[in-house]
């Protein structure tokens, strides 16, 4: 039903806003998929790093710069 009263809308229009409209749909699409693409991004997954990095053994040691201020 809804289809059938946007299309009756759309062929009423003079053509310079059938392509206006035109243009706000592409915003649309892209709008919507650039949020679905943000959701999926922004999901963190613990653990997903392990093993990748390591500290050095020395890594909470001063460092040599810092003695005069320490």
């Amino acid at each position: 039903m809804t289809e059938k009263l946007i299309l009756s809308e759309i062929y009423q229009l003079p053509e310079s806003l059938k392509l206006e409209v035109l243009h706000f749909i592409a915003f649309l699409k892209q709008e919507h998929t650039s949020t679905n693409s943000e959701k999926i991004t922004d999901k963190r997954i613990f653990g997903r790093s392990k093993g990748k990095y390591t500290l050095a053994s020395d890594f909470d040691e001063p460092l040599e710069d810092f003695k005069e201020y320490m």
